[in-house]
């Protein structure tokens, strides 16, 4: 009989309930604030386009907006990885608009970076890049907990989360 294979999924993978959950949150935080009583302060999440925009008065605010929103994400577990901000202007009326992208997939570049790491590792698996995720297959468990301990400890700016492990 052939020795069973395991298998794990590497992915950048966020739960988008948590995520929702966590920008609902740091909405109503910055709301009940003082400091930004009477002053605007928009959140506006796609999730299709998988943008976050907040609007402020000003680049202190849209910093404090940033920070909530950070914040609650960590809190649910979610890595701050997940929120990229990709333009910070200055918008009609003396406005600070903030556009953060969520990165909830691993990009091409970067999937070939995780299997370079692996077959660095010299262990017994294969990693193979199957669209957003990077499959490790091998016939030790033991060798798999490897693969993934040393990719946690990578200095990736994309979060990283590990499913499916048979």
């Amino acid at each position: 009989m052939a020795a069973k294979e395991h298998s794990l999924d590497i992915s950048a993978e966020i739960d988008k309930q948590k995520f929702k959950d966590a920008y609902e949150q740091a909405k109503k935080v910055i709301t009940n604030r003082w400091d930004f009583k009477g002053i605007t302060c928009d959140f506006d999440y796609n999730e299709k386009a998988k943008t976050l925009t907040l609007l402020t008065t000003t680049d202190s605010k849209a910093d404090a907006m940033v920070e909530a929103m950070v914040s609650e994400v960590i809190k649910r577990g979610i890595s701050s990885k997940a929120l990229k901000e990709t333009k910070r202007e200055v918008a009609g009326g003396n406005k600070t608009r903030v556009t953060m992208s969520i990165v909830d997939a691993i990009a091409s570049d970067d999937a070939k970076k995780i299997v370079k790491e692996i077959k660095d590792l010299k262990l017994k698996v294969q990693a193979s890049i199957r669209g957003d995720i990077v499959r490790v297959e091998g016939k030790s468990i033991d060798d798999l907990q490897e693969a993934m301990k040393a990719i946690r400890e990578c200095e990736f700016d994309f979060p990283i989360s590990f499913t499916n492990m048979k």
